[in-house]
């Protein structure tokens, strides 16, 4: 199985990377997801830029089997939709995959069962109707407001009338039936991207919790509409998952026994942390180090922007 991660520069460049400690832990974490996921999927593949490969490969010297830079695509769009990047090292897919976001390190592969399964991901979400932070319904006004429609697959899910909706949380994400994730993924770029839907849009300035409703929510209507249609031509998907719900993704011991660490939200601004991954990296490769420490100073200092 083939090991994917995407890296969109512009948002990290616009101002994401700030989630981070410090620029040069945000390249730590490169380095050692990197290094951990190669010891179990040695087919390793960046889809970036041109300006996320002058960072991770020209610089900082990380050595990925392929290098794409059609992530060049983007140029033109709003860096508020970060997860575009991944959506779209989703969509040129070919062959089964994991995508490992930047911020997972997978001491151990994946459990069999579940990359052998048409789609996979690290948990479901389930998300209960006081849940208010960036909910669907603001998407789905906005569009209303200006006659426009939603995916069918978003329409079908949310039909039933309840408040509480699922996501696929995409820690990792992947699978064998490389055709459904192409269609999930051609499917979300399309929400966001069609310029048609730009006065919907802009009734929403800022994108950044609607991400996680365009990437993970748009994943488990996709995955639930086909399997349930008997005229999809993916009837029946299922998906598997490696945890089976969010609590469970971070528990310690569950986490220890799955060989699985996702850096989720403000942990990778805590200072334990950000000096458990300085030492790793510095123990197993000082030179990675050392290129981590200076390219991370020429980062804060405006580099590539």
């Amino acid at each position: 199985m083939r090991a994917v991660w995407s890296f969109w520069s512009k948002p990290y460049l616009a101002g994401r990377g700030g989630v981070w400690r410090a620029p040069h832990h945000h390249l730590l974490a490169w380095a050692l997801s990197l290094r951990v996921a190669r010891a179990h999927y040695p087919d390793t593949a960046l889809v970036t830029d041109t300006a996320g490969k002058a960072i991770l490969v020209d610089h900082l010297g990380l050595s990925f089997s392929q290098v794409s830079t059609e992530l060049d695509a983007l140029r033109d769009e709003d860096a508020g939709w970060w997860a575009l990047g991944k959506l779209y090292a989703y969509s040129v897919q070919d062959a089964p995959f994991v995508h490992i976001d930047s911020d997972v390190f997978l001491w151990k592969p994946l459990p069999r069962n579940m990359t052998d399964a048409p789609v996979f991901a690290q948990c479901p979400e389930l998300h209960p109707p006081l849940d208010t932070w960036s909910p669907p319904r603001d998407i789905e006004a906005a569009f209303a407001k200006h006659g426009l429609s939603l995916p069918v697959e978003w329409e079908w899910a949310r039909s039933f009338g309840s408040e509480v909706y699922r996501e696929e949380n995409c820690g990792v994400v992947g699978g064998q039936d490389v055709g459904f994730l192409r269609h999930y993924a051609h499917s979300a770029l399309r929400l966001v991207r069609d310029p048609a839907h730009r006065r919907a849009w802009c009734e929403i300035p800022c994108k950044d919790g609607y991400n996680m409703r365009v990437e993970q929510m748009m994943l488990a209507a996709c995955v639930d509409y086909h399997r349930s249609h008997p005229g999809s031509p993916w009837h029946g998907v299922r998906i598997r998952y490696l945890f089976p719900d969010f609590a469970g993704a971070f528990d310690p011991a569950r986490a220890a026994q799955a060989g699985y660490t996702h850096l989720l939200g403000d942990s990778k601004r805590n200072a334990a942390v950000a000096q458990r991954l300085e030492q790793r990296v510095r123990g197993e490769d000082r030179d990675c180090y050392e290129r981590c420490v200076r390219l991370g100073a020429r980062l804060a200092q405006g580099a590539f922007a």
